[in-house]
């Protein structure tokens, strides 16, 4: 009596024979392993990517500048592997910007880079086994106003669109599936109920749910899930008529295993591509509220939020600031909206959602 896992293989030919489907999934799927793998990949590894070197503020991509490493006196190094792969790792240096340097005996005599064509003159006393050392970085997008890696924050930043899109997808699918069969399958007055409850949901605004990091995750999925609900009702109203479940009655089998053997698995398809279109959403959501200043906080990393801090920029000598984010939100949208158009035409789910 499950038609899913009839038509499974068909899916799977149809799916991938959509090229952009498969351009989306590998977009998400390059999104998935950036987000895992962020701090190991970014230039700029210390937590949030919060490096701050003001001398070298809003300089254009492609931008190249000497550093002297200064070992710092206390660091607390004592957070194991796991944890620095999930939150970063605290800078053991200093970063100083110099424009030249020279060895002379004991003394390292360099110029402190301060602004274009402004240099400060600086010895330090120097050893060959003293922990300090040189290095020349390249920022490829470019710095903030405050001299912060934008390739770093946009890596790191991945996690935010990510995560908010997988717990609010998560949360809406749990509440909307749960709620929406209930009032599909059993109507009256159980209907009456959860339909007033959605409504009145519906007209709560996002905004109103919170401020943080934590708050617009849960915001986002507890808004998102009428969607859902709605799309499952309708399903359950249609399916509950077939003769199949009419059988499955006859049966005399509980409603619980009607719904969750028989029902529910037969309207799985719509419900991918809603969830995928929801993922979709989400990220738009939380960049918006991010950019509001009602989202992520600083110094944490968001898109939404790199778009305000430098939006200014647009105009002005260095768009990049604010476009760089704005292009890796516009790839993931996209790439969601793919695969939720490529699910709906192998399941062949009719209709607008």
């Amino acid at each position: 009596m499950n038609m899913f896992g009839k038509y499974n293989s068909a899916f799977s030919k149809r799916l991938f024979r959509n090229k952009g489907a498969i351009l989306g999934l590998l977009l998400i799927l390059f999104a998935i392993y950036i987000a895992l793998a962020s701090y190991s990949i970014a230039p700029d590894h210390s937590p949030d990517a919060n490096r701050i070197i003001p001398e070298i503020g809003s300089k254009q991509p492609g931008f190249t500048m000497d550093f002297l490493l200064i070992k710092k006196e206390k660091i607390n190094s004592e957070k194991n592997k796991f944890y620095k792969l999930i939150s970063g790792e605290e800078d053991a240096y200093n970063f100083i910007p110099v424009t030249s340097y020279e060895l002379k005996n004991d003394s390292l005599i360099f110029r402190k880079f301060v602004d274009e064509g402004i240099s400060e003159r600086k010895s330090i006393l120097f050893f060959e086994d003293q922990d300090s050392i040189l290095q020349h970085k390249k920022f490829y997008l470019g710095t903030d106003k405050f001299g912060r890696d934008i390739l770093s924050r946009i890596i790191i930043g991945s996690r935010v669109s990510l995560g908010v899109g997988l717990i609010a997808v998560v949360i809406s699918l749990t509440l909307g599936i749960l709620l929406g069969s209930l009032a599909g399958y059993f109507g009256k007055w159980v209907d009456d109920i959860i339909m007033w409850f959605i409504n009145v949901i519906w007209s709560i605004p996002t905004l109103v749910l919170g401020k943080g990091f934590w708050q617009v995750f849960i915001a986002v999925g507890l808004t998102m899930w009428v969607n859902v609900a709605r799309l499952v009702r309708g399903q359950v109203l249609a399916v509950k008529q077939l003769e199949y479940i009419e059988a499955t009655r006859a049966l005399g089998f509980s409603n619980i295993r009607i719904m969750f053997k028989h029902v529910l698995p037969n309207i799985l398809g719509p419900v991918m591509v809603i969830a995928a279109s929801n993922f979709a959403s989400a990220i738009v959501i939380e960049a918006g509220l991010s950019f509001l200043g009602v989202g992520v906080q600083p110094p944490q990393p968001s898109w939404g939020l790199m778009i305000k801090e430098n939006y200014n920029f647009i105009i002005t000598h260095n768009p990049m600031l604010a476009m760089a984010p704005g292009i890796a939100i516009m790839l993931l949208v996209l790439a969601f909206n793919l695969l939720g158009n490529g699910l709906r035409d192998a399941l062949n789910v009719k209709g607008k959602l």
